[in-house]
């Protein structure tokens, strides 16, 4: 009777965000019950999405050796490159796919759908049940080299309060809002960025942004973010200091974020799309960059140009 009910979803659903009758918690049986639902479509894919419009759903079931599932915050790595036998990574991973699709989430910000299998340990050899845990956001992606060798892509999704994303319209259609919007109660542990650190970075070079020395003004004063190089908590576990800070632009600090912008130890900037050298990171008394941290940015971020297609056309 369940999966009767289930395969009655009305088609106006469009994939993404919650759907519609399905609560937090719900349990099905299996992957087909999961697909007839709606809430995580392929029967074996564990990402399921588009690199142009971003991903659904996704699965956890730590088939991959390099998973870290910590609850609210999940490490999740990209799928492609394992032996089905083994599950062991036996080749590199592409930013293709449901890997491409991820990162399109994370630049849109749109939720995507977390499941999780669920394995009894009385019947270890029998097939798990799965569990929809609500919607996430991808709060960061990388690539690392995994512990077989291989280069892997991984991203980093933090639990959200329940919400809708605005629909993808073939024709771009003003979104209908909400009169009286509501809140909900959510719960979510957060990094907790040193105010002092950011001021100073900022301060230093005087709200001017590192990689084009423009300053933007506002009523309220001159305006520039701080932008970690190594990121703060797990799995980059980068350090709050000033070394470890970039005074940037709202544009420079995207870009900076994935990977686009590369800064050398001679702290030459290149840009990764065009491999065109754009100038030289601009430095300010008492503020030094930690050469280590932009090491390790380039070697998780940047150099993932050499792998990633174009998905823009």
């Amino acid at each position: 009777m369940q999966e009767e009910v289930l395969t009655a979803m009305p088609i106006t659903f469009d994939g993404y965000g919650n759907v519609p009758g399905i609560e937090v918690g719900r349990s099905f049986v299996n992957r087909q019950v999961l697909a007839n639902a709606k809430v995580h479509r392929p029967l074996q894919a564990g990402i399921c999405g588009t690199a142009e419009l971003g991903a659904e759903s996704i699965v956890v079931s730590g088939g991959y050796e390099d998973d870290e599932d910590h609850g609210d915050v999940i490490v999740y790595t990209g799928q492609g490159g394992r032996d089905s036998d083994t599950q062991r990574q036996v080749k590199d991973q592409e930013l293709t796919r449901g890997n491409a699709a991820l990162v399109t989430s994370q630049t849109t910000g749109a939720p995507v759908r977390v499941v999780r299998a669920v394995r009894h340990p009385s019947k270890r050899s029998a097939s798990p049940s799965y569990r929809y845990d609500g919607l996430f956001r991808v709060e960061d992606s990388w690539h690392d080299v995994g512990r077989s060798g291989f280069r892997i892509w991984r991203y980093r999704l933090v639990s959200l309060a329940d919400y809708v994303p605005p629909r993808q319209e073939a024709v771009l259609q003003e979104p209908v809002g909400r009169d009286n919007p509501t809140r909900l109660e959510a719960r979510v542990q957060r990094i907790v960025r040193s105010t002092r650190v950011a001021n100073f970075v900022k301060r230093a070079h005087d709200f001017a942004c590192q990689v084009c020395g423009n300053r933007l003004r506002t009523p309220t004063g001159a305006y520039a973010e701080a932008a970690h190089i190594r990121g703060l908590g797990q799995p980059h576990n980068g350090p709050d200091v000033a070394g470890n800070v970039l005074c940037l632009c709202p544009n420079h600090h995207t870009l900076f974020d994935f990977g686009t912008l590369a800064i050398a130890d001679d702290l030459t900037i290149t840009d990764r799309a065009t491999g065109a050298e754009i100038g030289r990171l601009r430095e300010a008394p008492g503020h030094q960059v930690d050469q280590a941290h932009l090491a390790y940015h380039r070697d998780h971020y940047s150099e993932g140009w050499k792998h990633s297609p174009d998905t823009s056309e």
